[in-house]
């Protein structure tokens, strides 16, 4: 399986309609999950602790001591839950894969019996028409490496293009969309700089560190991916890359942009796409760590090896300004938990408001622009290189109702405005080629707990029902229709 190119141009679309929006044929519409996440099973199968479960049963990190133990039982109850992606026109499901699932101590071979659920998994979504696209990392390192290391130290980007190649040579002829990295800077920054993610480390240089290594680990698995798989497969990364706003257009401002999009951005995006870390971003860091030593011969040359797509992950907008332009300004990272240590070396006296309007329960500003701007703005930086929306959705505070139904008009409308901005983006010239809710169900939100709900499918904990939201309903239209309908008038 491949993902078609875009092969119509939206504009020229015989029967557009005003009251409809027709994304072009062979847009792919999935849903999305992380291993830790929604598997439970913490210890069956052989699996051995994440930097996850660990952080997770440390006390005070995560809202009312939550862990994913027992998550949402995906391991348990996978084959219900295709069926019911099936039922709702779900064309492809992003999962990740548990390192520690599959290689238990991040080293050596692989475990059979971790390869086998894997297996099972992709197995039912192939038989339900569902294309599987695997993600290799979604924050889950194996607590072994971390006590070795973990993300600060090079050799784990070793070990992660070995394992790389352990999970393609066994899925590697039914799954053909791989992505290596979901979202490395939360890993880098949020792990080892805020310390609100495990590993709950918070030391800037670190950060830094870990943003290289996680770069190189990317470089380390297209390499071990592109030679064992077939020459039909597609590799992509997953960025959340901030769409960066300035408060005001004073100098001051823009530069507390411009430090924002370095290290939050092209930390990434320079090496991967560009050739090498930009100038600014070196300089603005040099203080916190020794780029020419971290920095080897050749390594920027493999983060760069060219890759089939790039994954965009967005939920809201990034609004900044200088320490001393305005008051009432907030961290950023406590959107993510609160947390004394800034996330941002190099940008540390950087401000973050909130921009206005609504927000979702997790308070984060509503504003599908964004998500326009992100997707132009990245389309005319690397012409050519297709994308993918890998991530977008919104926690809002659903519940059942009387008759057990859960009514969440907020969140369809909130898909109908973004999916509205790739439409236009695409009708624009940008080669999204699909797009992936946040989440297939609710899940645990990292160190929320079960606190905040992203899912399409309400899930009683208690009972591990799964309950289709309206959203799903909604979202099963869409893309049975591959378009947009207009939102009724209330």
């Amino acid at each position: 399986m491949t993902l078609a190119p875009r092969t119509t141009d939206l504009a020229d679309s015989p029967g557009l309609r005003p009251d409809r929006l027709s994304f072009p044929p062979g847009f792919l519409w999935g849903a999305a999950t992380a291993a830790y996440q929604v598997e439970g099973a913490a210890q069956e199968g052989g699996r051995t602790p994440s930097i996850w479960d660990t952080f997770s049963h440390t006390p005070g990190k995560v809202v009312n001591g939550d862990t994913g133990d027992v998550a949402t039982d995906h391991y348990h109850r996978f084959r219900d839950d295709v069926a019911l992606m099936a039922e709702l026109g779900i064309q492809a499901y992003r999962f990740s894969i548990s390192w520690s699932r599959v290689q238990p101590t991040g080293r050596g071979p692989a475990l059979e019996s971790g390869l086998d659920f894997y297996r099972r998994l992709v197995d039912e979504l192939l038989a339900a028409g569902i294309k599987p696209v695997a993600t290799l990392y979604h924050w889950d390192l194996p607590q072994e490496l971390e006590d070795a290391g973990g993300w600060p130290v090079r050799a784990t980007a070793e070990r992660f293009g070995e394992y790389a190649q352990l999970a393609a040579e066994a899925l590697g002829d039914r799954v053909a969309v791989w992505t290596t990295l979901n979202e490395p800077w939360c890993s880098a920054f949020l792990g080892y700089g805020s310390g609100v993610h495990a590993p709950g480390r918070t030391d800037p240089a670190d950060a830094l560190r870990a943003a290289h290594h996680l770069n190189l680990g990317h470089g380390r698995a297209v390499a071990a991916l592109r030679s064992v798989l077939p020459s039909s497969a597609q590799l992509a990364i997953s960025l959340n890359l901030h769409q960066v706003r300035a408060l005001t257009d004073s100098q001051d401002d823009l530069d507390a942009a411009r430090r924002i999009d370095a290290v939050g951005n092209r930390v990434f995006t320079g090496p991967l796409l560009h050739g090498g870390y930009p100038t600014d971003l070196l300089a603005d860091t040099a203080h916190v760590v020794d780029w020419d030593e971290l920095v080897r011969p050749g390594d920027e040359a493999a983060i760069g090896a060219p890759f089939d797509l790039l994954g965009l992950n967005y939920y809201t907008p990034t609004l900044v300004s200088a320490a001393d332009s305005s008051e009432g300004g907030s961290s950023e990272h406590d959107a993510h938990g609160a947390s004394e240590h800034s996330p941002w070396p190099g940008a540390e006296h950087v401000v973050f408001h909130r921009p206005p309007g609504e927000t979702t329960a997790m308070g984060w500003s509503i504003d599908p622009s964004g998500l326009y701007d992100l997707i132009t703005e990245t389309a005319r930086a690397k012409p050519g290189l297709p994308l993918l929306i890998t991530e977008n959705g919104a926690a809002f505070d659903d519940r059942l109702d009387e008759s057990g139904e859960v009514h969440d008009p907020e969140r369809v409308a909130y898909l109908h405005g973004h999916l509205a901005a790739v439409h236009r983006a695409i009708a624009d010239g940008a080669d999204v080629r699909g797009y992936f809710l946040w989440s297939l169900m609710d899940n645990f939100e990292w160190a929320y707990g079960y606190q905040k709900r992203f899912g399409a499918l309400y899930v009683d904990y208690e009972t591990q029902r799964r309950i289709p939201k309206s959203s799903a309903r909604w979202y099963a239209r869409t893309a049975r229709a591959n378009a947009v309908e207009a939102l009724p008038e209330e």
